[in-house]
């Protein structure tokens, strides 16, 4: 259950993270540095991230977010597989 809850609020946070990122591209303001997106998806919020990425039409023409965020999740997703697998 917590980590259900974890991964609810991680990628939500990601997402809007990707949003509110994209706000303040718009209007020239001060920006959430690459670091920090990348890291609240390595942390667990690559679904987010990417579909923060595609409603907000954000990072879309950096390779290494339409490439590197999947990859991420792709990697999330196998060691939930063998965690699973370990553990049951």
């Amino acid at each position: 259950m917590i980590v259900c809850s974890y991964l609810l609020f991680i990628n939500l946070f990601a997402y809007v993270l990707m949003g509110v990122d994209k706000k303040r591209a718009i209007r020239g303001k001060w920006r959430i540095s690459e670091n920090t997106l990348w890291l609240t998806a390595i942390i667990g919020g690559a679904i987010g991230s990417i579909l923060g990425m595609n409603k907000f039409r954000h990072k879309t023409k950096h390779a290494t977010f339409t490439y590197g965020m999947p990859f991420v999740l792709l990697l999330q997703l196998f060691l939930l597989v063998y965690l699973v697998y370990l553990y049951s």
